[in-house]
């Protein structure tokens, strides 16, 4: 449980400094934010979902999961959906693959260049 709250932590980490240096970071988390706060309230509205359901399916979609316990019955909100799938699907992918480079980036400045160098010249004859 602990490493959840340690892993969780470096994950808002990360994200407080891709939005502080990175303007393409931070467009692409107002982005996100502002499918997801548009899709629940879409749904709420059109489908007659409850708030955190609404949000559920619309995490669900975006992460592509789709466990299908929720379901758009009405023809504008397949329609919604349709066009919130590839706008939503192209920016979660974004962003994770952003996080990954920041975190790809922190580790690299942890081991210098020397270090990585001396190692494989010591591996090989």
């Amino acid at each position: 449980m602990i490493s959840f709250f340690i892993n969780f932590y470096r994950f808002v980490k990360l994200v407080i400094i891709g939005i502080k240096k990175d303007p393409e970071f931070r467009f692409l988390s107002f982005f996100l934010v502002l499918l997801l706060t548009s899709a629940t309230v879409f749904y709420t509205r059109f489908e007659q979902w409850a708030v955190i359901d609404s949000l559920y399916f619309s995490v669900m979609t975006m992460a592509t999961v789709g466990y299908g316990d929720f379901v758009p019955t009405h023809n504008i909100s397949k329609l919604f959906t349709i066009i919130y799938t590839f706008l939503s699907i192209g920016t979660f992918v974004t962003f994770t693959a952003k996080i990954v480079q920041f975190t790809l980036q922190k580790d690299h400045k942890k081991t210098p260049l020397h270090k990585l160098t001396s190692k494989f010249k010591n591996k090989n004859p």
